[in-house]
């Protein structure tokens, strides 16, 4: 098990494959943990070295009390890559993970050459909302929002299939103070104008049935970078790398050969 002690922040984190490949950092979602991505990792091109880690607040992290800022994640993200000496990664990010790209990005060019939005965008609710599932979550635990974030999640088909209760389960073992901690960040995050001054290659993805960054709203984000590219998974919500692996797989896959990262 590698950890990162950042500022007195302790970060679980993963560097796997080939230490020389090309870099790849995976950021994750809201209330799951480094193994989002594990049904997609063994579809991907051989040689690649492979980053991942548990933001704060979630899986094996250290969970600091208090709302977070969007400033500390970006920060977590890139103090991880220094200290593993990464440049020119490509960075894929999956909702609040792609809010932590798109500041990464901003701020430190240098750390990223490819980039992949995710089941985001550049703002992603209202106060309101936020809000509402900050108090909720820390005077009744995170199980009380579970429903309606599986519903938000998950397609009708996979909904209907007995791997749900796994994505259950992670979603309400993540800290409560990780998941209002993070929610406060996204809730303070407007990337609009920082994020239509990006100039790289950047990759889309959205999940035709995802309600919680609905692919309109993601669309919207990758017009805001020149030469970008937005691809539709079908039959898939806010995770489609966990209901459609081979198909997230293959479009991560073209776009690292098409910007020439394998």
């Amino acid at each position: 098990m590698l950890t990162a002690d950042f500022d007195g922040i302790r970060l679980h984190y993963r560097d796997e494959g080939d230490p020389n490949g090309a870099p790849v950092l995976f950021i994750n979602s809201l209330g799951t943990d480094m193994r989002l991505w594990d049904p997609i990792l063994p579809l991907l091109p051989k040689g690649l070295r492979i980053i991942r880690y548990d933001k704060r607040g979630h899986g094996l992290s250290d969970c600091p009390s208090g709302n977070y800022t969007m400033g500390a994640l970006v920060g977590d993200a890139e103090k991880l890559l220094d200290m593993l000496n990464v440049k020119d990664a490509l960075v894929v990010g999956l909702s609040i993970g792609g809010l932590i790209a798109q500041g990464l990005a901003v701020k430190r060019l240098d750390l990223v050459r490819t980039l992949v939005l995710s089941n985001t965008a550049a703002k992603i609710g209202t106060r309101e909302i936020w809000d509402g599932r900050i108090n909720t979550v820390r005077t009744e635990g995170v199980a009380a929002v579970t429903d309606a974030t599986m519903e938000r999640w998950f397609s009708r088909d996979f909904a209907a299939k007995p791997e749900l209760a796994l994505w259950r389960n992670m979603f309400e073992r993540t800290p409560a103070e990780g998941y209002a901690g993070c929610s406060a960040a996204i809730q303070g995050t407007d990337f609009y104008t920082p994020t239509s001054g990006l100039r790289l290659p950047t990759l889309a993805i959205a999940g035709s049935e995802d309600s919680a960054t609905p692919p309109d709203l993601l669309r919207e984000t990758a017009e805001l970078i020149p030469g970008s590219r937005f691809e539709l998974i079908r039959r898939a919500g806010h995770l489609p790398c966990v209901e459609k692996p081979q198909e997230y797989a293959d479009l991560l896959t073209g776009f690292m050969r098409e910007t020439g990262h394998v």
